[in-house]
């Protein structure tokens, strides 16, 4: 499509406010969306850390005897 100026391709037709609108909404929730992906990404890092340090680093649940004598 080609428009006559830049104030009849906001408009669109009468429709602008509504397209223009819609891709507003559309943005923020996107960005929303990759927002609480980041923070739900951090504290399952966090956590699955914190799980490794609780069961040991061989993963056999067991304290080692090195991890035995730093923790007394």
């Amino acid at each position: 499509m080609q428009w006559e100026s830049w104030s009849a391709f906001w408009d669109m037709g009468g429709a602008g406010a509504f397209v223009w609108g819609s891709y507003g909404v559309t943005f923020a929730l996107v960005a929303l969306e990759l927002v609480l992906v980041m923070q739900r990404r951090k504290d399952t890092v966090k956590r699955l850390l914190r799980w490794r340090r609780a069961v040991g680093k061989d993963g056999s649940g067991r304290l080692g005897a090195a991890q035995l004598e730093s923790e007394q």
